[in-house]
């Protein structure tokens, strides 16, 4: 475990974890592509999406439980993360606004494992991915 100056005993079920913001653009569907070999053509071409009565193109799902790990790994290191499991919930079209956030949920303090819900939300308030993950936090004298 990878001590990150955040322990167990500093968190309380309810605290907010950091959040950001993402404009996906049609360069980051595809940049994903590349880099996760997912080359199905719902994903970048925009006549084979309208073709299947699409108004376009969409991300990957994986590219948003992706992005949204970073709130997870971003506030207890990647080496901490013991769980994370993924629900779908919306597609995600170029020029959408994502905010990506969470909370804390609850602890088994005595073990040092945390527990976070956490979620993505487009510009119209509609979630479009929600995440649990567990990690683990030192405790201050063990």
């Amino acid at each position: 475990m990878k001590n990150t100056g955040l322990y167990c005993e500093d968190v309380s079920p309810g605290d907010a974890l950091p959040t950001f913001e993402l404009k996906v653009t049609r360069t980051h569907i595809v940049k994903f592509a590349g880099a996760g070999g997912d080359f199905n053509p719902i994903h970048h071409d925009e006549e084979y999406a309208k073709a299947l009565g699409l108004p376009s193109v969409f991300a990957m799902g994986l590219m948003s439980a992706g992005y949204l790990s970073r709130v997870i790994t971003d506030w207890a290191g990647v080496e901490n993360v013991k769980r994370y499991k993924v629900r779908y919930s919306g597609i995600v079209w170029p020029g959408d606004i994502l905010t990506f956030g969470g909370q804390v949920g609850g602890k088994a303090g005595d073990r040092g494992i945390v527990s976070c819900e956490l979620h993505a939300s487009n510009q119209n308030g509609e979630k479009v991915i929600e995440a649990e993950a567990e990690v683990l936090l030192p405790r201050r004298n063990a």
